[in-house]
């Protein structure tokens, strides 16, 4: 085949496709991260597996970079490309949950807003992210770190099926029968593979949960962020939440002479029987007393939601992030002598426990290669003033390099910036080179290779 041209592009696809010369290109442009203001040659809104097909086609044969977009919250900015061509999934939304099998199937542009409000009325849920605008495809292709995955592991480990289009613009099925290296290497291993057009996933029992935000004031955070570590490593396994550092909102449980001041965080969700939350809970409300609280029963999809608000599309985003196997007091320390200077109320500091049923899959069973790591650190600068970039960019990494000396060498894939590029062997440890040979199978050319990338 020779060149395509955008006609005939047009021709092929159910979705619309556009191009610098059309009204809605700015906002077709347009992805989470403000900081990304690229130029892609054509977008195409595809509407089913077909349109991704023939947007796959189209970038190969005429020698474009492709970029793949699902929820579009790609900190790099890995959902769009200068002089390329975006395969836009965000069209692609659907999801179809059978109760009996307790299976949910979601295209692969859903995001964990989308795919919550489809599995609650079962009162079923798999692990989601902390974001619901968050898409279900780049989360789970990273790895998918959530409130359940303790009690259920992380959303690649729920993962039953995937419909791919990989890179010679086929469509096949990847599961423990078909393709199962190409199924092994998508549960971890990013979007080098392929673009996934739907994601099969087990659900477990959840519908009501018991938790939300505990504060507790700066001073105290070394001993809570202790505690939260000790106690987390034999808590039970329906307890999930993080302790985090964070700028107090306008909330009306925070006390209004507190807004705008920097806490610690406990954040809780006891996925057990609703009755015993409040005692599952008790353990963390001693680690130090509590400023202020919005902890309860509440539906599962309303905690997944519930800091959605504090990441509005359109913030600078920089974050940098690593695995960690022991909390040391040495790494407590630098967290509580850095976390003080977040830079704005949408900026976070998340210390995400990822044992418990984690630690039960083999660190060769999936690409996701932290299997004994305890913790995944996240230090997300986000803002909304660009002017801020520079002094903003500098504390996150100078907060990363005091608790990095204190940390794995890896971190996890889906929180790694555009400069991290070097720290891909690193973050896929022993895994890395059966990953270099399924992409050597499935995409020699490297044609997906807007990601975190794994060279042929």
């Amino acid at each position: 085949m020779g060149k395509l041209s955008n006609d005939q592009l047009r021709e092929r696809v159910r979705g619309t496709v556009v191009t610098a010369d059309d009204d809605a290109f700015d906002e077709a442009r347009t992805v989470h991260n403000a900081m990304i203001d690229k130029r892609p040659a054509v977008v195409v809104h595809c509407v089913n597996a077909g349109d991704v097909m023939a947007a796959v086609d189209f970038a190969r044969e005429n020698g474009l970079d492709l970029a793949v977009r699902g929820g579009g919250h790609s900190v790099p900015g890995f959902g769009t490309c200068d002089g390329g061509v975006v395969a836009d999934l965000s069209g692609m939304r659907g999801v179809r949950v059978d109760p009996v099998r307790r299976t949910a199937r979601a295209e692969g542009g859903a995001t964990w807003g989308d795919f919550n409000a489809a599995t609650y009325p079962f009162g079923l849920a798999t692990t989601g992210g902390i974001i619901s605008t968050t898409g279900v495809g780049g989360l789970t292709l990273g790895g998918g770190i959530g409130y359940l995955a303790r009690g259920v592991g992380l959303s690649c480990d729920n993962l039953v099926s995937a419909d791919v289009v990989t890179a010679d613009g086929r469509l096949v099925v990847a599961d423990e029968e078909q393709n199962a290296d190409l199924f092994w290497a998508l549960r971890g291993g990013g979007g080098n593979f392929g673009a996934v057009t739907s994601f099969e996933y087990r659900l477990a029992p959840v519908k009501d949960i018991y938790g939300g935000p505990m504060l507790f004031e700066l001073e105290d955070a070394a001993t809570v962020v202790r505690a939260f570590a000790d106690y987390i490593a034999d808590a039970p396994e329906q307890l999930g939440g993080f302790p985090a550092f964070q700028i107090a909102p306008p909330l009306p449980f925070i006390p209004e002479d507190r807004h705008g001041d920097t806490f610690a965080l406990v954040v809780a969700c006891w996925s057990g029987p609703l009755d015993e939350g409040e005692s599952a809970l008790r353990p963390l409300r001693d680690f130090a007393p509590v400023v202020a609280e919005h902890v309860g029963p509440m539906p599962y999809p309303a905690l997944n939601s519930a800091f959605d608000a504090l990441v509005p599309p359109g913030l600078q985003h920089y974050w940098k992030a690593n695995f960690v196997s022991e909390l040391t007091d040495a790494a407590i320390e630098a967290h509580v002598q850095h976390a003080p200077g977040l830079p704005a109320v949408n900026s976070t500091v998340h210390i995400y426990p990822i044992n418990g049923a984690c630690h039960r899959v083999a660190p060769d069973a999936t690409a996701f290669a932290y299997r004994d790591a305890s913790f995944a650190t996240v230090i997300a600068g986000m803002w909304p003033d660009p002017s801020a970039n520079e002094a903003n960019i500098g504390w996150v990494r100078d907060y990363y390099e005091a608790t990095a000396p204190h940390s794995e060498e890896g971190g996890y894939i889906n929180f790694m910036a555009d400069d991290d590029q070097d720290r891909i062997r690193a973050n896929y440890g022993a895994n890395y080179d059966r990953l270099v040979e399924v992409k050597r199978t499935y995409d020699p050319g490297n044609l997906f290779h807007l990601n975190q990338n794994i060279k042929p």
